[in-house]
């Protein structure tokens, strides 16, 4: 459903432009093409500069055959759920973007949640603590 949602073409594939738009549609931060691009990249595994439906769940799922893809996979899902044009997640952007995406939590539940992966104690998520998270 969140494929079809950003695949606005319908062509089965994310560009870098069709998830800088639903970003910014879904009230995210400000993405850069530069990390529109990085995201897609990240997920393409088949080298064709754009990540199809595969590629995506892979992404989503946090998968890869060595440390660096499975750090580009992760840079690539943390900006893509970073809002409020903040380099972290906190419980308000967390919120939104779950709301967003079909799954209601409460802030309540989403500080509950930042809070079993808050490693410094600082009530957000750091890109480090999100990768953690992501698991």
């Amino acid at each position: 459903m969140v494929f079809d949602f950003i695949d606005t073409n319908g062509d089965g594939k994310l560009s870098a432009e069709e998830l800088q738009r639903c970003v910014r549609t879904a009230g995210g931060h400000s993405t850069s093409m530069d990390e529109a691009e990085l995201a897609v990249k990240s997920s393409d595994l088949d080298g064709d500069g754009d990540a199809g439906f595969h590629e995506f769940q892979e992404l989503v799922a946090g998968g890869g055959s060595t440390e660096e893809e499975r750090k580009k996979r992760a840079e690539g899902r943390f900006w893509m759920y970073v809002m409020e044009g903040v380099r972290v997640h906190n419980p308000a952007s967390l919120e939104k973007m779950l709301r967003r995406l079909g799954e209601s939590k409460s802030i309540k539940d989403c500080k509950a949640m930042i809070r079993a992966f808050d490693l410094n104690g600082d009530g957000v998520l750091s890109f480090d603590e999100f990768t953690v998270m992501m698991r």
